[in-house]
């Protein structure tokens, strides 16, 4: 500790010449949540059934071992990481992470099955955020919201209403606002020769789960677009276009994930426009590999971006993040650790720059002074700061903490 608190010295003292106070810096990041996602732990299995398939556009590759199999290994495998990571944060569930002990349809779900998970949050001190689950299910084989059937639309309002009420309850039990999240997979593999009928029929849908006014105290109601996916390649109902317009029109929290655009578009770039017309922007941050991939997040030049956007404009209280990524080919509680530290690192980076000084050269019309801050500050000591505030928070400095990530690997995964 004495030469991680000497370099942060030496760190603190080269940041505050460039006008940089980097003990507030370190409090504010403190400050800012991130949301983990439960489903890196077992694949996206969930725990409705043993022999579950993944539908709706949902892959996953790999099956490194030590997947989790039931809530308690999933809910352990999620203490150990919040241990490798600095800060106070928070879960995302998805419904299919229900503990029912037996059969209970989707649209059935209430918050007593998941009683177990807001008592462990409680008991952590964490956040929870929710989402409906609208694939992996016998009835979402032609459309969820938008389907033409009837009886399956009401499914899934069913269903989304439920949702809606759990969000509710969690954010009453834990005094912290949920964010429930409405991710639709509807779509078509080939042409289809109506656009427009299946998305007035989701926009009608999504009116009847919304129609309960609730306190948003407790539950924040979001929507999420997706360019494509798997088996709706040529035509997703839930488009960006869509989404923007129904979370504008109906004052919900749009969600942005990074993995669903267009290779050549980024979504940094979408949230000062979001933001003009919208209270809340719920981030899913992922990282794309030619397509809405789900690889771990890493500190590429978009993840600073974003962290950036936030920053320098001050929406961190505006601003939820959550990640979205799934990796089986690698041990999966150092999947969470890399793509969370990383978003936390970019966070800090954002952070240490010096904002202020920054937008009074642009105002001025120095846009060389501009350039030449930004590139000298790509040099200061930023990993300093981070092992100290690494350090700070009782977490491992540096890779220290993959040793711990094997041995638990050896002494609890190896053995399931």
């Amino acid at each position: 500790m004495e030469k991680i608190t000497k370099f942060y010295e030496t760190a603190r003292e080269l940041y505050a010449e460039a006008g940089v106070n980097t003990d507030t810096v370190l409090d504010k990041l403190a400050q800012i949540p991130v949301s983990l996602h439960c489903w890196q732990g077992d694949d996206v299995g969930g725990f409705e059934s043993a022999d579950s398939e993944l539908t709706g556009g949902i892959q996953v590759t790999g099956n490194y071992p030590g997947r989790a199999r039931t809530p308690e290994e999933l809910r352990a495998d999620l203490d150990f990481a919040f241990t490798l990571i600095p800060g106070r944060h928070r879960l995302n569930l998805h419904a299919l992470y229900a503990e029912t002990n037996g059969k209970v349809e989707r649209n059935e779900l209430n918050t007593t099955h998941f009683r177990n998970w807001i008592d462990w949050a409680k008991a952590n001190g964490l956040g929870l955020d929710f989402n409906p689950t609208y694939f992996s299910h016998p009835l979402a084989s032609n459309g969820t919201l938008s389907s033409a059937d009837p009886a399956v639309r009401q499914y899934w309002i069913e269903h989304g209403i439920a949702c809606r009420k759990i969000g509710e309850d969690m954010g009453r039990a834990l005094g912290k606002t949920c964010v429930t999240n409405f991710w639709m997979p509807d779509g078509s593999k080939d042409i289809p020769a109506d656009r427009f009928s299946p998305r007035k029929r989701m926009k009608e849908s999504l009116d009847a789960i919304f129609a309960e006014k609730i306190d948003p105290q407790y539950n924040l109601d979001a929507v999420e677009s997706k360019l494509f996916g798997i088996g709706a390649e040529s035509y997703t109902v839930g488009s960006h276009e869509f989404f923007m317009g129904y979370a504008v029109a109906n004052r919900k929290v749009l969600c942005l994930d990074a993995g669903h655009f267009h290779p050549t578009e980024v979504i940094s770039d979408k949230l000062s426009s979001a933001l003009l017309y919208l209270d809340d922007v719920l981030l899913h941050v992922s990282r794309g590999v030619r397509w809405d991939s789900d690889h771990v997040v890493t500190m590429n030049d978009e993840l600073i971006a974003i962290a950036e956007e936030i920053v320098r404009q001050g929406f961190q209280r505006r601003i939820h993040i959550g990640l979205d990524f799934f990796d089986a080919s690698i041990n999966r509680i150092a999947a969470w650790t890399i793509g969370t530290r990383n978003m936390l690192k970019a966070l800090l980076y954002a952070l240490l720059e010096p904002g202020d000084q920054l937008k009074e050269l642009e105002l001025a019309g120095d846009n060389t002074a501009r350039l030449a801050l930004f590139e000298e500050m790509k040099s200061m000591p930023f990993g300093a700061v981070w092992d100290y505030y690494c350090a700070k928070n009782n977490v491992p400095v540096g890779i220290s903490w993959l040793e711990k990530v094997r041995q638990y690997e050896n002494q609890v995964l190896a053995k399931r």
